[in-house]
């Protein structure tokens, strides 16, 4: 990476701060090369169990201020290139940095360790103990997450495992109608829905990825099997649980088939409607406590990602103004927060035949949208959004609120419907009374919905101009990276090049004003880069005085067009 490249990399790290694969140190003259081959362990096992491309560990920073302070670790020739092989000889397996990064900044050296995910199957140890991080803190590889990395070269899938003495009466036949008429309207476009009902239920069944060849799996069992059939699916219990908690308590327990059980759940559910007072209103917005559609979608989702090896059954906790979900098996690929934007696809799952089934009869999607649903349409409901809560070894829970925190969050989502997905997240934080990062409360603070000092923020009680808050609030947000990348192609295209000067002038004032100088900076050098690597522009110039063009073939198209703007599609 250049120069600029480290340099958005560096500020996008600070931004993001400490977690599981990010670490910053001051990283003075004497420190611990013993240390740092525990973070090498600890990062590299976190990056393979979030499926992160690369960990890193950052020298020259001040871990409470987040200030650059500079560091002085190991500045003589030929010294880093050292502690590489010192890494590897004391790691198990052997590995090393893939990179270790220096960057001269007005403050002082920074050093950006980037550390490669263990490989599948393999957790490295250092000098023969294995490391992990709980949060921002360094500790020992738990059993849960050793197991979860060495099972990674197990390639078995418990729920493709055929089931012999299976039979095709194993099967519910309600369930069997359900799951013809849920497949016929996913590919409506593709058969008629007759013809999906007249299939033989063999044909139907290997054309629903629940059966191999003609043989039963126990994905087959789950989805559709019998109450009979559970015994078949020995040890695992093959069970749902709803547990009420409160002044009443009750539970019940569902079984096969979990196609059918999973609405018999929810209907066990108490969904009352909510009253909801907007600001100076005397009219209330009625709400129901739980949208069935976010229920379902959590409910598939433990299904789906259940560890059906360590033959635990799925709980749903009703208290009097929350859902609990508990599932075994740790977050598979990536974190929650990763699929909040709805962009990121997942490439494996725990599984993948199960998955892949429920994804044939629309009980789920496979890419990765879920996730971004549930929380758009809790925002849109003005309750507070789910929570998940990965503490416990080898489990997931999931929080879905059934009433309101603080009243004053449910209002401002009243007024203002176009909040963008990042600031409700950030207000719901606030009501929660969980930190956010700096530049949100400045983004929020300037629009005018939050209040308070650090850290005792909250959310504002009334906005007195909507109009004028509406207006900052676009103002202060800022817009997407696809409108700046188009000014900067449209730019060029009409007058063919620009210098760095040109494109801060084009920019400058259309950025965030939640951004200070040196973030703005920041942000116009992440653009460049990002169209550069995309090969739609490219540097005619040098590194100090770049002269940006269009990449040729965006130029051929350009001249095409006889001048004026482009329009990219």
């Amino acid at each position: 990476m250049d120069e600029q490249a480290l340099t958005e990399l560096l500020h996008s790290l600070i931004e993001r701060w400490e977690s599981e694969v990010v670490e910053f140190k001051r990283g003075g003259k004497g420190f611990s090369t013993s240390d740092l081959g525990k973070y090498l362990s600890a990062l590299a096992n976190e990056a393979n169990l979030r499926a992160c491309e690369s960990a890193w560990l950052v020298f020259g920073i001040d871990d409470k201020t987040r200030r650059i302070l500079g560091s002085e670790y190991r500045q003589a020739s030929g010294e880093l290139d050292k502690l590489k092989m010192q890494i590897a000889d004391g790691t198990e397996p052997s590995i090393t940095f893939r990179d270790i990064h220096e960057l001269q900044t007005p403050e002082g050296r920074v050093l950006l360790f980037e550390i490669p995910p263990a490989p599948m199957g393999m957790p490295i140890a250092w000098h023969g103990h294995y490391y992990a991080r709980a949060g921002e803190s360094l500790t020992s590889l738990g059993l849960d997450k050793l197991d979860t990395i060495r099972r990674q070269t197990d390639t078995t899938d418990w729920s493709v495992q055929l089931v012999p003495d299976a039979t095709l009466d194993h099967l519910d036949p309600e369930a069997v109608a359900k799951a013809r008429e849920s497949f016929a309207k996913k590919y409506a476009n593709r058969f008629e829905p007759g013809e999906v009902m007249g299939w033989p239920l063999a044909t139907f069944l290997d054309r629903a990825k629940l059966t191999l060849d003609g043989k039963m799996t126990r994905a087959a069992l789950l989805l559709l099997g019998k109450a009979a059939a559970v015994p078949l699916l020995s040890p695992h219990p093959a069970q749902l649980t709803w547990k009420l908690e409160g002044a009443e308590r009750a539970y019940q327990h569902f079984g096969p088939p979990f196609l059918l059980a999973t609405t018999q759940l929810y209907q066990r559910i108490r969904n009352i409607q909510l009253r909801l007072l907007p600001q100076d209103e005397l009219v209330p917005i009625e709400v129901s406590k739980y949208d069935q559609k976010i229920v379902l979608e959590a409910l598939h989702n433990c299904i789906a990602h259940q560890d059906y090896s360590r033959n635990a059954r799925v709980v749903v906790i009703e208290q009097s103004d929350r859902l609990v979900f508990d599932n075994e098996g740790s977050f598979f690929e990536g974190e929650p927060g990763d699929y909040l934007e709805g962009h990121r696809v997942p490439k494996r799952y725990r599984n993948p035949f199960l998955t892949q089934a429920m994804a044939e009869l629309n009980m789920i999607d496979t890419m990765g949208y879920g996730i971004h649903d549930m929380y758009s349409r809790q925002a849109r409901r003005y309750l507070p959004l789910p929570d998940y809560d990965l503490s416990k070894p080898g489990a997931v829970r999931l929080t879905v609120h059934g009433g309101v925190v603080d009243s004053a969050y449910s209002r401002l989502l009243i007024q203002q419907t176009d909040l963008a997905l990042v600031d409700v997240l950030a207000l719901d934080r606030i009501q929660k009374q969980l930190p956010i990062a700096d530049d949100a409360v400045t983004r929020l603070r300037r629009a005018g919905l939050i209040e308070g000092r650090k850290p005792n923020y909250h959310v504002s009680a009334s906005v007195a101009d909507a109009t004028a808050t509406k207006a900052q609030y676009i103002h202060t947000r800022g817009q997407d990276d696809a409108f700046y990348a188009k000014l900067v192609t449209d730019y060029l295209a009409k007058f063919g090049s620009a210098n760095r000067r040109e494109i801060d002038t084009l920019l400058w004032d259309k950025l965030s004003d939640a951004l200070d100088e040196q973030k703005k900076k920041a942000k116009v050098g992440n653009i460049l880069t990002k169209l550069r690597r995309a090969g739609r522009i490219r540097n005619a110039g040098s590194r100090s005085a770049p002269e940006w063009r269009l990449a040729e073939a965006d130029a051929e198209r350009s001249a095409e067009r006889n001048g004026g703007f482009a329009e990219r599609n």
